[in-house]
């Protein structure tokens, strides 16, 4: 398994999820999706794989504005350049991967 979380430090569900691999003793890496971000290449494998809406953070300061964007590819392209829209921990294994706090899936991961 190769795990990623990227996630925000001051996130409660990163936190959960950090908690989750840590007491089952798997390995993962730590990213900073606000220091570091995702790559293009990773944001749209995860895009991908959980579908855009599963991906914005509907908590998120100014994230309402994804909402007046026609097209999705519009809506994606904004999310990319704002990445604190994000809803996190994105976690990744792999081609797999969750957008939220998903014990339920990553159980079947290990």
């Amino acid at each position: 398994m190769n795990i990623q979380i990227f996630g925000k430090s001051k996130c409660f569900d990163t936190k959960k999820a950090q908690r989750y691999f840590k007491e089952r003793r798997i390995k993962y890496q730590d990213i900073d999706i606000l220091r570091y971000g995702m790559s293009r290449g990773e944001f749209d494998n995860v895009l991908r794989v959980v579908g855009l809406d599963a991906m914005i953070d509907e908590k998120a300061k100014d994230a309402e504005i994804l909402r007046y964007l026609a097209y999705d590819g519009d809506k994606a392209d904004k999310l990319f350049e704002n990445q604190q829209w994000i809803k996190t921990p994105i976690v990744r294994n792999g081609k797999k991967a969750t957008a939220g706090y998903h014990p339920e899936v990553w159980k079947d991961w290990e």
